[in-house]
């Protein structure tokens, strides 16, 4: 089968990209919006509208597969790549990309992805069309993506849901109410991105854990609910704490004590402005919390991006977790690499991304998801919690519904 032709459509996300540097730095928060100047090169708003592209595959007997492109939040920040407009990447992947496809046989997934991900070109770009090229395959084969990940990786597909994360945004009481409910794995991330939300010397954080603590049990939707309680602090502990890893490490503790008897996770607790020292950063701050028997645990983020920067941050052991961010890891080859290293190297592995995809790039990494089993998958797009629980959670209930089946 081949493909006879690719079409593009511009589209929106589930969420906005915002200037991550205006946020931490001048930035007002005003309603929904941020009032002030944008820093980050491409923003004409410290908060805009999130784009994306999805990438339609006409294949040979009229079927469609379909990808969709998309950046993170916060792009243009932390080692990532510029802004994804849809007006000035449309035109990319029209003149570089569909010859490479259009006319060709539909072979394997792995083959395929090669293809565009071994381009110079976007992340958003070959986060998208490799999607469209899992979809191909499985089309096809008449077969479900997760199985074709499956098939060709040597995996065993879960016979049970993967755990999934929710996020709050910035009702991180309200939203965290709607997680419980629906009894969400874990919870709630928070967005803790300001001086604001932490308190000066973190001591709004520690509240907001005791407060997430009493609010699991106090609703919780049945009997020994015991969610895991992941907090995304984006650098700002560091900034609070003057970069002083002792008192950084004194105050997780502080946090664990709130927040037990749930296991709590601490995403980004520091910030260095770079891979190498933000690789050795958490990796000592990982050596003192475990050499003093605090069980928080570490989750690497920001500069944690690529496939490559995955593995250095494994191999040295920095944090507990590593945040696979699928947009920023370009094709979505690389993400199942990145979760078979983390899972055969001692990391945990949190299939991420961000709120600002689409429902298409969710369904899409909730197949990578039941193929290759990390230890919690984040729910996504947007902000809302309920639309991006129900995309992620329907679409594992149906891969576990018909892979016996197809």
């Amino acid at each position: 089968m081949i493909i006879k032709n690719i079409i593009c459509a511009p589209g929106r996300t589930g969420f906005f990209f915002d200037d991550q540097k205006a946020i931490k730095t001048t930035a007002q928060a005003d309603g929904n919006a941020y009032i002030g100047e944008p820093c980050t090169p491409g923003f004409t708003r410290v908060r805009q509208a999130g784009e994306s592209i999805s990438v339609l595959f006409i294949l040979e007997n009229g079927e469609i597969a379909h990808g969709d492109c998309a950046a993170v939040q916060y792009s243009g920040t932390g080692g990532r790549d510029p802004l994804f407009l849809a007006r000035d990447f449309i035109p990319v992947i029209e003149q570089d990309v569909a010859p490479l496809y259009i006319g060709k046989e539909i072979t394997t997934f792995r083959e395929m992805a090669h293809t565009v991900d071994s381009l110079p070109i976007h992340t958003a770009i070959r986060y998208g069309v490799t999607q469209s090229c899992l979809d191909a395959v499985a089309k096809k084969n008449k077969k479900l993506m997760a199985q074709i990940v499956a098939q060709e990786y040597g995996l065993p597909l879960s016979d049970t849901l993967i755990p999934i994360f929710s996020q709050s945004g910035d009702d991180r009481y309200t939203n965290v109410d709607k997680m419980i409910l629906k009894g969400s794995d874990v919870l709630p991330h928070g967005l803790v991105n300001n001086m604001t939300k932490l308190g000066h010397k973190g001591e709004k954080l520690l509240e907001y854990a005791g407060w997430l603590r009493d609010r699991s049990i106090k609703i919780a939707p049945w009997e020994g609910y015991q969610p895991i309680l992941h907090i995304d602090v984006y650098g700002v502990l560091g900034i609070a704490l003057d970069h002083n890893f002792e008192a950084i490490v004194d105050f997780l503790a502080k946090v664990e004590a709130a927040a037990a008897p749930f296991t709590i996770r601490i995403e980004g607790p520091v910030d260095m402005g770079a891979r190498e020292p933000q690789v050795e950063a958490l990796a000592t701050l990982r050596q003192m919390v475990e050499s003093q028997g605090i069980a928080t645990e570490i989750v690497a983020d920001e500069w944690c991006n690529t496939y490559e920067d995955i593995k250095i941050f494994t191999d040295n052991k920095a944090g507990h977790m590593a945040q696979i961010k699928t947009p920023d890891l370009g094709g979505i080859n690389n993400t199942i690499e990145a979760i078979r290293y983390c899972k055969a190297n001692n990391m945990g592995a949190y299939l991420g991304g961000t709120c600002n995809e689409t429902d298409r790039s969710g369904q899409v990494c909730t197949h990578i998801a039941m193929a290759t089993r990390p230890d919690q998958m984040l729910a996504k797009p947007g902000m809302g919690v309920d639309e991006g629980y129900m995309i992620v959670y329907n679409e594992m209930q149906r891969i576990l519904a018909l892979k016996d089946v197809l």
